[in-house]
């Protein structure tokens, strides 16, 4: 039998031997080694056993008989329960501890691990008497090495808990939590044991269980073969904690109604407390047992065997769509087919029935064939975030995750796959570089849950939170008081959100976009002169952001740039870019102000160049995928099925971007647009246009007037682009096409802009001698010389376009008259 695990992970186990004689024996996990301890030449029902970390001493405690066996003829009592301390190095002297007849359980404290031998243990012993007190035992060395207990009378002890009703050791962390009845609720307690001090009580929480006429529990005091059977009157109850600061009261609860389970998970660390009923299919009343517990780190584990699993986030159990709950065939752990099992540190558990300790994770191959076979989006979501924020994603995982994702896009309901694999991807990737960014960035895409699983219903009630007393306390301590903190101050609002994001990108009207380009473009705007300086230096400050996120970039596909992105300039989407960085600063610095400025402005640029990185991930993969090739921008021919399967794909990630307000990677506009050209037919292209799927660039609009002849069918393509570009982008790329409809076009531009800014001011000085062949009609000859009036006196909307002028007009016009005369210009 398994009976202790020891905080270096050392498993005792007894046997027996020949001529029912009782061994003690330890077993390393890391070497697979055996080491035998202690012998006894009678059969024995050892209760608990721990031996001190120096291996010098014993701690036994057992039953000497039953009820059916107790002595009546003896002319002295003998007790029922007898407490051993044995010197075992050698084996020694034998001292008895406590020789009653209630039982006892005992546990040697651990110093940290590395810390040099101590000639001082410190002993636990727990009573069903309701008390917990410690032993101080000294010893020294004798001749021969042989050690030696100091104390020649009674050893040093202290009470550290009385009056409780159940207790748990934590064997890793050196904590003692033990509950205790109060008149209004009880009180959950948690003492500390520390290497170089005593101890300190250092937790104080009330809880509303029930826990009236009960028998004393205690968990992690030894494997007992007792501990077989429940017992009704036994409190199911077991504390887990995780290494980022959770801690959790699993508590089993007894149902009224037949083929119903019910169980409580509260979160301290969250300040809620959820209950769990599930309804049972194809079992009998008789053959329900309580539900096992389990402590995976990350989440905690509820199991019935032959029915569930539920795997509670433990960080992020505010949604219940973000926790496992699996039925059937999923569910089945054929190891573990019985309730009697503990959880002894985190992902282990011990089989008190069959005497065997297993080691427990969740697999990421049987998750991720879950996620693929699920058709539930509860499943689907909660395998994606388990896979996404605790898996170190490989590059053959993410690949498979993108796969499905892009299977599975019109499927999922209730959440964006795209957006949960950005943002969980995300977060994950960033709070591995500190643990300070778990409260402060977004997890997840939803705001909140409204689906179902079906046979489970959950009842959230608030609790109060646990009272903390510590000081200068590192590790778990601290971490939990940093969640308690964001509890306190409304955690909700402490996660970055895109609505200001969203807010400061909708009041950059087309104007000041249209200065943005006049700026920092190539071409020239009619920009108002007395702009607001303010505003200049702001957007360039903006723009500053951008150009450190994308020399911030890695560099992709090195050898070769399989994707054409990251080849040409964006300036919205810099301006996307310049502004959530920006948003995520002044949040970062709002909320994290213990942190330094330098490590917060790295930190804004790995977030932006991350997210930039996944979107270019994705369509890396789906582009490999369907085996496109590099040289998509080509419009001569058709589209083929894969480059529809990918321009659908783009369009989802589009609308995702959309949705979080999100900046896209440069290029990802002109890839799109090339695609839909390839792809779409006529009409649904120029709806894709109109609706804002689809974005007209100037990579993209330059090649497709210069590549495509003049077909008429090309024409109308043409011209409905042109027709669609912004004024700014029109007039830079209109020149290209050299095209009767299009030289129209852009002189009743030309004639415009220079009508509208001449406004009211009138022509004073007489027209000039002009180089164009006079022409007997005379609107045209009026028109051409108020033109010609409005350039002299400097007012020119092209001045960079020298072939666009009144003689331009001039000839436009008339080319355009006699087409439509149907006469023959020469």
């Amino acid at each position: 039998y398994v009976v202790n695990v020891e905080r270096n992970g050392k498993i005792i186990y007894t046997w027996k031997g020949n001529h029912r004689s009782t061994h003690i024996g330890l077993y390393d996990l890391q070497t697979k080694q055996n080491e035998h301890l202690y012998i006894f030449e009678r059969d024995l029902r050892i209760i608990s056993c721990s031996v001190n970390n120096e291996r010098t001493l014993l701690a036994v405690s057992f039953c000497q008989y039953t009820e059916e066996e107790r002595p009546s003829q003896l002319l002295q009592p003998v007790s029922k329960y007898l407490t051993l301390l044995i010197e075992i190095h050698p084996i020694n002297n034998v001292r008895v501890l406590k020789a009653v007849d209630s039982c006892v359980r005992v546990q040697f404290l651990y110093p940290d691990e590395g810390s040099n031998t101590s000639m001082e243990s410190r002993l636990l012993l727990v009573s069903e008497d309701k008390y917990v007190e410690q032993f101080d035992v000294r010893v020294v060395t004798e001749e021969e090495h042989k050690v030696v207990i100091q104390n020649s009378g009674q050893l040093p002890r202290v009470r550290v808990a009385d009056d409780l009703i159940w207790a748990q050791w934590d064997m890793m962390e050196q904590r003692l939590f033990y509950i205790v009845p109060k008149e209004s609720k009880n009180t959950l307690k948690c003492v500390q044991f520390y290497p170089d001090e005593n101890f300190n009580s250092i937790l104080e929480s009330h809880l509303d269980i029930s826990l009236n006429d009960i028998q004393l529990k205690l968990v992690n005091f030894g494997y007992y073969c007792q501990d077989q059977d429940v017992t009704s009157k036994s409190l199911n109850l077991q504390v887990f904690t995780s290494k980022t600061g959770g801690l959790c009261v699993c508590y089993s609860l007894t149902s009224d109604i037949p083929d119903e389970v019910m169980y409580s998970v509260y979160f301290l660390h969250k300040g809620y407390n959820k209950t769990f009923t599930v309804s049972l299919e194809g079992t009998e009343s008789h053959q329900l047992k309580e539900v096992a517990f389990m402590n995976l780190d990350d989440y905690v584990a509820a199991y019935l065997p032959g029915q569930f699993l539920h795997l509670l986030n433990i960080q992020h159990p505010d949604l219940l769509c973000h926790s496992l709950f699996l039925t059937g065939e999923d569910a089945r752990i054929d190891i573990l087919q019985n309730c009697s099992i503990r959880s002894p540190f985190m992902s282990t558990v011990l089989d008190c029935y069959e005497g065997n300790m297993y080691g427990v994770s969740i697999s990421d191959s049987a998750l991720l064939q879950f996620l693929q076979n699920s058709k539930r989006d509860s499943d689907r979501l909660a395998a994606l975030h388990c896979v996404l924020l605790y898996f170190e994603l490989t590059e053959d995982l993410e690949m498979q995750i993108i796969w499905w994702i892009s299977e599975n896009l019109s499927t999922c309901h209730s959440f964006d796959p795209i957006q949960e694999f950005i943002i969980a991807s995300l977060y994950s990737r960033m709070c591995a570089e500190a643990h300070s960014l778990d409260k402060v960035l977004p997890y997840t895409s939803l705001l909140d849950w409204i689906g179902v699983i079906p046979g489970v219903t959950c009842a959230t009630d608030i609790i109060s939170l646990p009272v903390l007393e510590f000081q200068n306390s590192k590790g778990f301590w601290e971490r939990l008081n940093s969640n308690l903190e964001s509890v306190k101050y409304a955690e909700p609002h402490l996660h970055y959100h895109n609505n200001v994001l969203r807010r400061e990108w909708r009041n950059l009207s087309e104007e000041v976009i249209n200065l943005l380009l006049c700026l920092f473009g190539d071409f020239c705007l009619f920009a108002n002169q007395r702009e607001d300086r303010r505003t200049t230096a702001y957007l360039r400050n903006i723009l500053e952001n951008a150009k450190k996120v994308l020399s911030h970039l890695d560099t992709w596909d090195s050898g070769e740039r399989l994707v054409p992105l990251f080849q040409e300039e964006d300036y919205q989407q810099q301006l996307l870019m310049g502004l959530m960085v920006a948003q995520l600063k002044d949040h970062l610095m709002r909320h994290l102000q213990y942190v330094g400025k330098k490590k917060i402005d790295q930190v804004v640029l790995d977030y932006v160049a991350n997210l930039l990185n996944l979107v270019h991930r994705i369509i890396k993969e789906v582009w490999r995928r369907y085996q496109l090739h590099s040289c998509i921008l080509c419009f001569d021919e058709r589209g083929s099925a894969g480059e529809f399967a990918v321009f659908r794909i783009m369009s989802r990630i589009l609308e995702a971007a959309n949705g979080m307000c999100m900046p896209l990677p440069p290029g990802f506009h002109t890839l799109h647009l090339g695609l839909g050209v390839r792809c779409l037919p006529l009409h649904t292209l120029l709806h894709y246009i109109d609706t804002g799927i689809l974005h007209l660039t100037e990579t993209c609009v330059r090649k497709l007037l210069k590549d495509l002849d003049d077909t008429e069918e090309n024409e109308k393509l043409k011209f409905s682009i042109v027709m669609r570009l912004p004024e700014a982008l029109g007039q830079k790329v209109r020149q290209i096409w050299n095209h009767p409809i299009n030289a129209n076009f852009i002189a009743q531009n030309y004639v415009k802009c220079l009508l509208e800014k001449l406004g009211n001011r009138q022509c004073s000085r007489p027209v000039p001698e002009r180089l164009a062949v006079p022409v007997e009609f005379l609107p045209l000859n009026y028109l051409t010389n108020v033109l010609a009036e409005i350039e002299n006196q400097g007012v020119h909307p092209y001045e960079n376009q020298d072939h666009v002028n009144v003689r331009f007009v001039e000839e436009t016009a008339l080319k355009h008259t006699m087409m439509l005369l149907g006469l023959k210009y020469s």
